[in-house]
């Protein structure tokens, strides 16, 4: 970590993308911890408010986590008619839970984090994103994610993987049998949601990703979006089901809707347009 900070910036620097650089100037270094399974470090920035490092790699700043958070969550909770039994896997800065909570038609909210450190360190750095985990619908599990769905047989109306990049605890989380035992967890017309990297930076991830969604699932397809303070300004998240298209949003809008700062109803089926150069790889 120390030899990615110089002169009052921090830079992410990552063999997943190679050559590319992204820096923050930061103010103060709030924590520093290892856990039993990466390093987590929370910084002050100048700009972008707190700014939450797992492995040297950002994974949520203030500024514009909203972008990743509504994005992840939304795009499948609007694509199923009437989600009632959710699992978030990852998340541990309670993001996405705080989007998924929402939804009054939702009854009950399992989410399977393997880092409890990673959610205490968001209860206290990121407090608005970690007030997803105060609904008492949520059920928290400490846990292996790809160990945790074997034992869900048909149960779940969306299933949300908030993971880290492909390289320690999340490597688990892109591989092909992690996708097999989601499918089995899902009820007959459920979905699934995967952060699913830049298309520009790991076009490689993301190419065996979808194909992995299309082998398994009738409908499978990647919705992109903006993020400025990850690597390239971009993410994307593969959406897959059986049943459910999950271009077309469901008819039933929630009045929160207006309420939010990026999702909206055009924006849902728009971000699945890609330009030539995603359409060709995908």
């Amino acid at each position: 970590m120390i030899d990615q900070i110089y002169n009052g910036w921090f830079s992410e620097i990552s063999p997943m993308w190679e050559g590319v650089a992204l820096s923050i100037q930061i103010e103060e270094h709030l924590l520093s911890k290892k856990s039993e399974f990466q390093q987590i470090d929370v910084f002050k920035t100048k700009t972008c408010g707190n700014m939450l490092v797992l492995d040297g790699i950002i994974q949520a700043t203030e500024l514009d986590e909203f972008a990743y958070q509504e994005m992840l969550a939304h795009v499948p909770m609007r694509a199923h008619p009437n989600p009632e039994r959710v699992l978030v896997i990852g998340g541990g800065d309670g993001g996405i839970l705080r989007e998924v909570s929402k939804y009054e038609c939702v009854k009950n909210i399992d989410i399977c984090e393997i880092d409890v450190e990673v959610i205490n360190a968001s209860k206290k750095y990121l407090p608005g994103m970690a007030c997803g985990f105060d609904d008492p619908r949520v059920n928290l599990n400490i846990a292996d994610g790809s160990v945790f769905i074997r034992d869900k047989q048909a149960y779940y109306d969306v299933i949300i993987v908030d993971s880290s990049d492909p390289i320690g605890p999340g490597e688990a989380l892109f591989e092909s049998p992690f996708y097999e035992g989601m499918k089995t967890a899902l009820a007959e017309s459920g979905i699934i949601a995967t952060q699913a990297e830049s298309f520009f930076l790991h076009s490689e991830t993301v190419r065996s990703l979808v194909a992995v969604c299309r082998k398994l699932f009738k409908f499978a397809f990647y919705s992109a979006m903006f993020m400025p303070t990850y690597p390239g300004g971009n993410i994307g998240i593969c959406v897959a089901s059986d049943m459910i298209d999950p271009r077309i949003p469901a008819t039933n809008e929630p009045d929160f809707i207006r309420t939010l700062k990026y999702y909206n109803h055009e924006i849902h089926s728009a971000s699945f347009v890609l330009p030539q150069n995603g359409k060709k790889l995908l």
